[in-house]
This record gives C-alpha cells, sequence and structure tokens, in this order.
C-alpha cells in the first residue's frame, strides 16, 4: 500500500488533473494566506482549511510548510516570466521594452490574486538553502529579461548617468536592475490599488517609473 503522505505520492499526484487541480489551489491558498498572516503565523492548517481540506491533506502534495512556500515562490516566477515575455513581444523600441517590463511588474505584484511574488520578497529568508538554489535557478530566467532590455538602455545611454554611452560598464546591467527592481518591489510595502480619486493607478505609477528613470519617456 502506497503512503499518501509520502514523496512518491506527492509526486504521482501531479499525474492527476484533479489533484493538479487541488495542487494548485493550495499554492494560490498559500499565497494569499502567506501574503497576510505571514509565512511564520500560517499553519498548515490555516491553509488546508482555506480550500476545503482536512489538516493533513496538503502533505498528500507536499513534504512539508517550506516546499508550499517554495512553489509559492516557483508559481510566481512562472507567472511573471510569462507575463513579461507577451509583454515584450509588443514593444518595438527600446523605451517601450522599458515601459513594458516596468508596467508588467507592477501588475506581478499588485494586480488582484497576484500575492505570489510578494511572497518572495517578505520571506525569502524562510527558505531552507536548497530550496533557495532552486529557487534562484528559475528567478535567473526571469532577471535575463530586465538585463537584457537595462543593457540596451545602458549603451544608448538612456540609462544613468554616463554621458558617453560607450562608457557603459557590463556590472552596470546589474546594478541597473536591482536599483530599478529594488523601487519597484518595494511598493509592496506601501502602495494601494487606486481607491481615491487623487491616487495614481498602475498605469501612472508605471509612466511615473519611467520618467524617473529613463533619460527619453518617448516610447
Amino acid at each position: 500500500m502506497t503512503d499518501n503522505n509520502s514523496p512518491q505520492s506527492a509526486k504521482s499526484s501531479l499525474d492527476n488533473p484533479d489533484e493538479v487541480n487541488r495542487r494548485q489551489a493550495l499554492i494560490r491558498a498559500s499565497a494569499r494566506l502567506f501574503r497576510e498572516k505571514g509565512y511564520d503565523a500560517t499553519t498548515v492548517r490555516d491553509i488546508a482549511a482555506a480550500v476545503g481540506m482536512r489538516s493533513g491533506s496538503p502533505f498528500y502534495h507536499f513534504k512539508n510548510k517550506q516546499e508550499i512556500l517554495k512553489a509559492v515562490m516557483e508559481e510566481g516566477l512562472h507567472q511573471g516570466f510569462e507575463r513579461t515575455v507577451a509583454a515584450l513581444a509588443k514593444a518595438t523600441t527600446v523605451q517601450a521594452r522599458f515601459r513594458a517590463l516596468v508596467r508588467t511588474q507592477y501588475g506581478i505584484l499588485h494586480d488582484e490574486g497576484s500575492e505570489f511574488i510578494a511572497v518572495l520578497l517578505y520571506d525569502w529568508r524562510s527558505l531552507p538553502p536548497e530550496y533557495m538554489q532552486e529557487i534562484n535557478r528559475v528567478k535567473d530566467h526571469y532577471d535575463a529579461l530586465w538585463q537584457e532590455t537595462l543593457r540596451d538602455m545602458l549603451q544608448a545611454g538612456l540609462l544613468g548617468a554616463h554621458a558617453d554611452p560607450g562608457q557603459a560598464y557590463a556590472t552596470d546591467e546589474k546594478m541597473a536592475r536591482l536599483m530599478v527592481m529594488g523601487a519597484i518591489n518595494f511598493t509592496v510595502t506601501w502602495y494601494k490599488q487606486k481607491t481615491q480619486p487623487e491616487q495614481m493607478d498602475l498605469d501612472a505609477l508605471a509612466d511615473a517609473t519611467v520618467r524617473f528613470f529613463m533619460r527619453s519617456t518617448k516610447i
């Protein structure tokens, strides 16, 4: 007889469409609860209750709560990558690509049901080192989308303080990504979706960010 709580059972559940749907429901509920309550304050019982399962049922799909957290982060990165690729495909200039990256990142952070990346930002240190390595491998593909556009902007003199685009150094690509994405990602601590007329919506927030960082805003 197969142990329903074993890793083998959890792996085999991915072959069953109904179990895949239950697993996805657990990931979505976990993302919401981790965002609302914090990872440490959320119990597996809370997660199970949120999707109408018995308290031990999540262990049919995941070995432990840390594996649930890793799955939440992976889901956010995969969704973010797909949304970003789709947005970049519509952009025809480097300026438009930058604006697409900025606006898409704000949507990934703040659209309804988009708690996944916020959880990554808040609860990264709750992962064990081996899970961090796995997430970093996924994140590298996501970051590469940004660095390609930022490299082109640096070379065109559209970003940074270099008077001569030829003086832009390769290391500036990573620095630019860390600074731009850092500023955008930090909005999870203060931005609220528009609830009053004077508040910015995400389009206005993206436009303001582009104006702040980019030398030319002709997109």
